[in-house]
């Protein structure tokens, strides 16, 4: 089984395994990271979003293969109870997160717009969070969210 060279949350990783299983399959199967979750499948709800190389990415209909010399980033290398990340303190403040299922792909989508445009409109956030499917109503609370941590964020 070929190999796949890759940085998962800032560590170099080398893995054996068959390189066209998703990547979802790679991070939560053989990597144990549960932040990513199953959503459609077909890349289209955003609950398994990861930032590849600064841009958020769905993980299920990406190939294990097209991930080797990136960066890939979850939701578990963004931030954690001791140090939260701007935008997990921002969420939290805003009470933008309810049943939470599409949560960690939500922040990786907002982390990648944040990396690229520290200082996105509302209408921006907007645009970044599209692809992010939420059934809970939160939405604007989730903007906000993002306009707090890019506040932040900016002020250090």
């Amino acid at each position: 089984m070929p190999s796949v060279r890759f940085r998962l949350n800032g560590v170099g990783k080398d893995i054996d395994a068959d390189p066209d299983r998703s990547l979802l399959d790679i991070l939560r199967g053989q990597l144990g990271m549960i932040g990513p979750h199953f959503g459609c499948g077909a890349g289209e709800c955003g609950a398994c979003n990861v930032i590849i190389d600064d841009r958020a990415v769905a993980a299920c209909d990406t190939p294990f293969w097209s991930v080797a010399g990136k960066d890939v980033t979850t939701i578990e290398g963004l931030g954690n109870a001791e140090r939260p990340h701007p935008l997990q303190r921002a969420f939290i403040a805003e009470q933008a997160l309810q049943c939470g299922y599409c949560a960690s792909g939500i922040l990786m989508s907002a982390a990648a717009l944040l990396k690229r445009n520290p200082a996105p409109t509302s209408r921006e956030v907007k645009e970044a969070l599209d692809g992010n499917l939420c059934r809970c109503g939160s939405h604007n609370r989730m903007v906000r969210a993002v306009l707090r941590a890019a506040k932040e964020m900016a002020t250090g």
